[in-house]
C-alpha cells in the first residue's frame, strides 16, 4: 500500500471498463448495452463470473419506466452458478461503496460492480424532477438545467466566474476527450443558444445511453490481478439539505467534508476525476476540494460534459481515475461522484498506486 490504510483492509480497483456513449442505442436492450461491458471487466482479471464474491449494480427503474428493471441486466451477468448480489437506485459509485463495505467485513475478497442508463427514450429533464421534495418542489416542474442554472447564477452574483469561464470548461473538457475513444462529445462544440441563462448548451451535458463496470479485490488479491492496483485509501459520502433554497449554492460543504473524511487533504493530489454535469458545477467542487494548482489534471477522460449517462456517469469518474494508476499516469487522484439536484450528494475516493 502506499501509505497506512485507515480500515480494516486493503482493496483496490483492478479493473475498468466501458461502453461508447451515444446519444441513442435503440437497437440495444439493457441487457445488450451491460453485457459487453461485463466481458471486458472481467477479462482483464481473469476472473469469470461464478469467481467473483460479491455484484453489485446501480441503476434507475425511471428512466427505464418499468419496476425492478435492474432484475434483467443480471442476464448479462450469469444465471448459473447462483451468485451474492444487491443493488443501488443510484449512481453506480454507490453501489462501489455498498461493494467495498462488503469486502471490510470480509464476507467478499472480490466484487464486480456495474452501473448503466439509457436516457435517450424520454426526457431526462422532467424525469429528474421526481427526485425533489414531492410537496413544494416536483410539483412545479423545475428542470436539472433550470436548478443547475440557478447555482450557476448564483456563482456568477457572488463573483466567483462568469459565462466566458464557464464556457472555457466546457471547452477544455471536450478537448480533453479527444483522447477518450468512448466519450460522446469530442474536440470543439459550440457554445449555442442558452438553454436556461445563463446556462448556453455547451455548459450542459449530453443526454446519452451508457454503461461502465469496475472489479474490486483486497490484499494480495488485487496484487495478483492487476500489474498496478488503484488503491482505495480513502472513501465517504455525504448529503446536503434535500430543499435547494436551504443551502448556499455557491458551496458544497458535503463535497468539502467527504474530502476530509477520505484524506483528500493528507497529501497532494496529481488527478481529479469529477462528477460535474454542468460547467458552473466544476467551480464549487474546485472550490470544496482545494483544486485550485495548474499541477492537478482535472478530467483529462473529458467528465460529464463529454459523456454523461445517468447512473452510470459517477462510476466512470471512480474508473477513469483507477484506469490512470493503472497506466501509471497518476500515483494519487481523486474522484467524485454526485447525485441529486445542484450538488445534493456527493461521494469523494481517493486512489493511490504503489511505487514503481
Amino acid at each position: 500500500m502506499p501509505t497506512t490504510s485507515r480500515y480494516a483492509r486493503d482493496v483496490a480497483v483492478v479493473a475498468f471498463a466501458q461502453s461508447d456513449h451515444l446519444r441513442r442505442s435503440d437497437e440495444l436492450s439493457e441487457v445488450e448495452m451491460v453485457m459487453p461491458v461485463l466481458h471486458r471487466v472481467l477479462a482483464q482479471t481473469g476472473l469469470k463470473a461464478g469467481e467473483i464474491g460479491f455484484t453489485c449494480s446501480g441503476s434507475s427503474d425511471y428512466l427505464a419506466g418499468r419496476a425492478f428493471s435492474f432484475t434483467m441486466t443480471l442476464d448479462g451477468v450469469g444465471a448459473w452458478p447462483p451468485i451474492s448480489e444487491s443493488h443501488v437506485e443510484m449512481d453506480g459509485a454507490w453501489a462501489l461503496y455498498e461493494a467495498w463495505v462488503k469486502i471490510q467485513t470480509g464476507e467478499a475478497d472480490t466484487a464486480l460492480v456495474y452501473s448503466y442508463g439509457k436516457s435517450s427514450p424520454g426526457s431526462v429533464r422532467d424525469v429528474l424532477t421526481r427526485q425533489l421534495d414531492p410537496y413544494y418542489l416536483a410539483p412545479l416542474w423545475p428542470d436539472s438545467v433550470a436548478l443547475a442554472a440557478l447555482q450557476a447564477q448564483a456563482l456568477i452574483d457572488a463573483g466567483e466566474t462568469d459565462e466566458g469561464a464557464l464556457a472555457a470548461i466546457g471547452a477544455r473538457s471536450r478537448a480533453a476527450a479527444e483522447a477518450n475513444p468512448h466519450a460522446q462529445l469530442r474536440g470543439a462544440v459550440p457554445q449555442g443558444d442558452y438553454q436556461v441563462r445563463p446556462l448556453r448548451t455547451g455548459d450542459c451535458p449530453p443526454i446519452g445511453d451508457g454503461a461502465a463496470a469496475v472489479v474490486l479485490a483486497a490484499g494480495d488479491t488485487a496484487r495478483r490481478l492487476c500489474a498496478r492496483p488503484a488503491w482505495i485509501t480513502g472513501i465517504d459520502h455525504r448529503i446536503e439539505a434535500h430543499g435547494p433554497g436551504l443551502r448556499d449554492l455557491t458551496d458544497s460543504p458535503s463535497t468539502r467534508t467527504a474530502a476530509e473524511h477520505a484524506g483528500v487533504f493528507e497529501a497532494p493530489v496529481d488527478t481529479a476525476e469529477l462528477h460535474a454535469p454542468f460547467s458552473s458545477q466544476e467551480v464549487v467542487l474546485r472550490k470544496a476540494l482545494g483544486l485550485g494548482g495548474d499541477d492537478i489534471v482535472v478530467n483529462p477522460s473529458g467528465g460529464a460534459l463529454a459523456a454523461n449517462p445517468v447512473m452510470a456517469a459517477g462510476l466512470i469518474r471512480i474508473g477513469e481515475a483507477a484506469a490512470r494508476i493503472h497506466r501509471g499516469e497518476s500515483d494519487r487522484a481523486v474522484a467524485h461522484a454526485t447525485s441529486g439536484p445542484c450538488l445534493q450528494q456527493n461521494l469523494v475516493a481517493v486512489l493511490e498506486g504503489e511505487p514503481a
